[in-house]
């Protein structure tokens, strides 16, 4: 496998966004309320700088120390209520948020599980984790903050534009002549962050990989017969640094935006107390005008600098909603007919009808970036079986035969449809079992595999695992036929701990 410049240059697909908004309409209420809460806690940012005018011009200059009080109080007040919308936001917010990343996570999960067992065996499990984990919670972000954030600023933006411009339009508009300075630099960031952002998904996936494939039992016992710890070390390093450089790259990008935007609002700041100052001194605005105009306008700056990076952020968490659609997307090689039948039969008669099978090849059961970004093969795996017939007849054992590599596995996978024939027939007395349903066919074929797993629960659940309703009885009598039944009790695992 080769790195494909491909995956992370890949552009966002028509569609994603009518997507997203599918996904936020059971929760349609909640982001309204939301919505509402942002924008009232908008509002406010307007009142206390109008309220700080009339504390210096009606309070302060005449010395009037009632009016000061009152207005002081009221100030409290805003602020109080402020924290209280606030708070209000947050939880609508969280329960958008978490809800949307349960909806997707339960999805995916959903969806993965359908896939063929060829998916497993081409993708990188941490690859697989990363979506479930990272882009789904990258995706959420687009309504908890991109879209709570475009509202408040929007707003904010539009009352604290119109308010200076009552205030003072001379300021104002001397204050907003840097405003295109503002836009420079946004369409390059957004691009730049855009490819680093995907990036960052890939890097970070094959990371996960790397620690997942390590860490489980087969895994850390081949590290351990044949491997070498500084070699897997320096090759775990490498992945690391991978990650921390893009980490390093976005960080020093946005910083360096965030540097750019705040020096011009410094200067507007400047530029708005050096024309108000001599407006002042003139008689043109009060003193209490002046305060108030440049308090609005750091508020003014902030909003515009937000949504300088609103593309960005969008950017962001489409690139995550579609990496979570891809897996979505991905129809599974093995499933169910239309109309398929439920096998009922007892004792079967099965019969191979000059089968034929061939591998899959990775374009038709993964995808490049769950692989590492993978190349697509160039070469066919060629046949594994051609025209093979025979037949097991019920009430005996038939058993298969062969040196390593001749098929044994290959047939045993494609009795309960782990993979599709792709010529010929496999029937249970007379059915085609493409034509019978999944749950069914699975349940009626019980496989013992060479290489057993254990899920890191008790051991009843692991034993009911295939048949949720066995009793104690049935449990013990399957233990006593593994053998291990003597073991558990030596070591005190009684029924009580299972």
């Amino acid at each position: 496998m080769t790195a494909d410049p491909s995956v992370k240059e890949q552009k966002l697909k028509p569609g994603t966004v009518r997507r997203i908004f599918k996904f936020a309409l059971p929760y349609r209420t909640n982001i309204i309320i939301f919505l509402a809460t942002v924008v009232v806690d908008a509002a406010l940012i307007v009142t206390t700088p109008l309220l700080l005018k009339r504390l210096i011009d009606e309070g302060v200059i005449p010395k009037d120390g009632a009016v000061v009080t009152q207005l002081a109080l009221l100030v409290g007040l805003i602020a109080i209520a402020d924290a209280g919308f606030n708070m209000l936001g947050r939880y609508f917010s969280s329960r958008i948020g978490e809800g949307l990343i349960y909806d997707l996570r339960s999805l995916v999960f959903a969806h993965v599980q359908k896939q063929s067992i060829a998916f497993f065996t081409r993708t990188q499990t941490g690859a697989l984790i990363s979506r479930i984990n990272s882009d789904v919670i990258g995706a959420q972000q687009a309504f908890t903050a991109t879209l709570s954030g475009v509202v408040s600023n929007v707003v904010s933006l539009v009352l604290v534009g119109v308010t200076m411009l009552i205030l003072s339009w001379q300021i104002t508009i001397f204050s907003l002549l840097l405003l295109p300075v503002f836009l420079i630099p946004t369409k390059w960031v957004g691009r730049r962050l855009q490819a680093l952002t995907r990036e960052s998904f890939s890097v970070n996936a094959e990371m996960s990989s790397t620690m997942t494939e390590r860490f489980n039992v087969s895994g850390a016992m081949l590290v351990a017969l044949y491997g070498e710890p500084d070699r897997e070390r320096e090759y775990f390093r490498s992945r690391a640094r991978r990650v921390a450089d893009i980490g390093i790259k976005m960080a020093m990008l946005n910083r360096l935006f965030f540097i750019a935007l705040t020096s011009v609002a410094a200067v507007a700041t400047a530029f708005a107390y050096g024309i108000g100052g001599h407006l002042a001194i003139n008689g043109g605005v009060t003193v209490g005008t002046l305060l108030a105009i440049t308090a609005l306008l750091a508020r003014l700056y902030g909003p515009l600098t937000a949504l300088s990076n609103v593309r960005i952020d969008v950017m962001t968490s489409l690139v995550s909603f579609e990496r979570v659609f891809e897996v979505l997307d991905l129809e599974p090689m093995v499933k169910s007919r239309d109309g398929a039948k439920v096998l009922v039969a007892k004792e079967p008669r099965i019969e191979f009808d000059n089968v034929d099978f061939s591998y899959p090849r990775a374009e038709e059961i993964s995808l490049a970036s769950l692989e590492s970004a993978a190349k697509a093969e160039t070469v066919q795996s060629g046949q594994v079986l051609r025209n093979l017939s025979f037949v097991a007849e019920p009430g005996t054992m038939t058993a298969l035969v062969g040196p390593s590599g001749a098929g044994k596995t290959t047939i045993s996978s494609l009795l309960p449809r782990l993979y599709d024939v792709t010529g010929g027939a496999i029937k249970i007395d007379g059915n085609d079992i493409r034509d019978l349903t999944l749950e069914s066919l699975r349940e009626s074929i019980g496989v013992v595999m060479q290489d057993a797993h254990l899920f890191h629960e008790s051991i009843a659940e692991n034993l009911r695992y295939a048949k949720q309703d066995a009793t104690p009885a049935e449990m013990q009598a399957a233990c006593e036929a593994a053998q291990i039944w003597k073991l558990l009790n030596l070591y005190q695992m009684v029924w009580t701990r299972w």
